[in-house]
């Protein structure tokens, strides 16, 4: 039979044996963890700034940071990249009550597919402070809210709902470059260099609330972009580009990455 003064003992004992655990384990774990710190020295260190082989190292180095993409780096203030998000992004051209002029929002926008994309090509223009990479998806996916407004025939147009896009076969090409010295804005371009496939929804785009007309519109575009896409592709760029300078200069901007560079 166990004594009253036993049960005193283990009452006592149990939470001090759980917390040794605990602790113990915390311990093991983080003496196995490997910091950030240490492992952007491990991946951007092999790269040596004055070598031959310097952009074929970072397109290397770029492809083995995947793994930040779906968290961001919070230690340097990155956000995540897979998806990553832009709460706005806005394109106008000319007056959109005039001929040919329109105002296009995009609102919420997530973009997915980056932790499978591949760096192909890297180039570093140090006297400009601009590199330019060219980047491989197999499959990159968009989705968010959008506004539309313009004039047809004198009659105003408005449209807002919710589109999604899906691109396969997929590369493009970024330039990236600093307009004055350390810490100044980024500005950012995009290019589309190619694109395998396209699958569009937008809702609302012919008629508010029919789903068979919308449908139909669908079909036309996923059937039809090939043709559109050359009259269209300045504007996916300009909208991209746009995104991606707010989107770089908020994660990227004071990024020390002479820090973990061999000199």
């Amino acid at each position: 039979m166990v004594s009253s003064m036993d049960n005193k003992l283990c009452g006592y004992l149990l939470p001090m044996l759980a917390a040794i655990i605990f602790i113990t384990k915390a311990a093991v774990k983080a003496e196995g963890q490997v910091s950030v710190d240490d492992d952007f020295h491990r991946i951007l260190g092999k790269c040596k700034s004055d070598s031959d082989g310097f952009d074929d190292c970072m397109r290397d180095a770029f492809n083995d940071l995947r793994a930040y993409f779906p968290t961001g780096v919070p230690e340097y203030s990155i956000s995540p990249f897979d998806p990553h998000y832009a709460s706005f992004i806005e394109l106008r051209r000319g007056d959109q009550k005039g001929l040919g002029g329109f105002k296009l929002i995009l609102r919420n926008v997530s973009e997915y597919g980056w932790t499978k994309s591949e760096v192909t090509k890297y180039h570093s223009d140090k006297e400009n402070q601009q590199i330019i990479y060219t980047q491989y998806f197999p499959e990159k996916s968009l989705e968010g809210l959008y506004e539309f407004s313009s004039k047809m025939l004198g009659t105003p147009l408005k449209r807002k709902g919710y589109w999604n896009m899906t691109l396969y076969d997929y590369s493009q090409t970024t330039s990236i470059r600093r307009i004055a010295g350390p810490g100044s804005l980024l500005k950012v371009h995009v290019e589309i260099e190619h694109i395998g496939g396209l699958k569009m929804h937008i809702t609302n785009f012919i008629v508010q609330g029919r789903d068979n007309l919308n449908n139909f519109a669908d079909g036309i575009i996923n059937s039809m972009w090939p043709i559109g896409f050359p009259f269209i592709k300045p504007f996916i760029n300009e909208l991209v580009s746009t995104a991606f300078t707010d989107i770089f200069n908020e994660s990227f901007r004071h990024f020390p990455i002479e820090k973990f560079l061999s000199s």
